[in-house]
């Protein structure tokens, strides 16, 4: 079935390249206006292994790694779920472009087809929501 594997059930992948560095990425994700669009109304993330977090969107979850302007990875479970997923997001800086990167998320350990499906549309927008964020910084 489609993202579906052995070993982590359903998962899916969205990634997009963005305007901007690398460190502006990563600054971007974590401004409180970045929260908001991937983690939903939290006012910041302490950037610790262990820290857990809960929005008042119902989405919680627990920081599992944290590599500064590289990778963040978590347990990610929306209200209502039985069981967490995993979010792992990565920023790719453009080798040949400092002023480009790409922004990764992927989420694996989802319940079934249409919990992919429905998360697959969510990155989706939270990646154009992004877009919007960065092309105003850029201005």
């Amino acid at each position: 079935m489609k993202g579906q594997t052995a070993t982590v059930g359903f998962q899916v992948g969205v990634r997009r390249t963005f305007p901007i560095s690398q460190e502006q990425a990563w600054a971007l994700l974590l401004s409180s206006k970045g929260l908001q669009v991937w983690l939903g109304d939290l006012p910041s993330l302490d950037l610790q292994v262990g820290h857990k977090f809960s929005s008042k969107d119902g989405i919680h979850g627990e920081l599992r790694v944290v590599k500064p302007l590289h990778q963040l990875r978590m347990s990610w479970q929306r209200k209502g779920w039985e069981k967490p997923s995993t979010l792992q997001i990565r920023l790719y800086p453009n080798p040949s472009n400092a002023d480009k990167t790409t922004i990764s998320f992927h989420q694996e350990k989802l319940q079934d087809a249409w919990v992919r499906e429905d998360m697959k549309q969510h990155w989706e927008e939270v990646v154009n929501k992004i877009m919007e964020l960065s092309l105003s910084k850029c201005e």
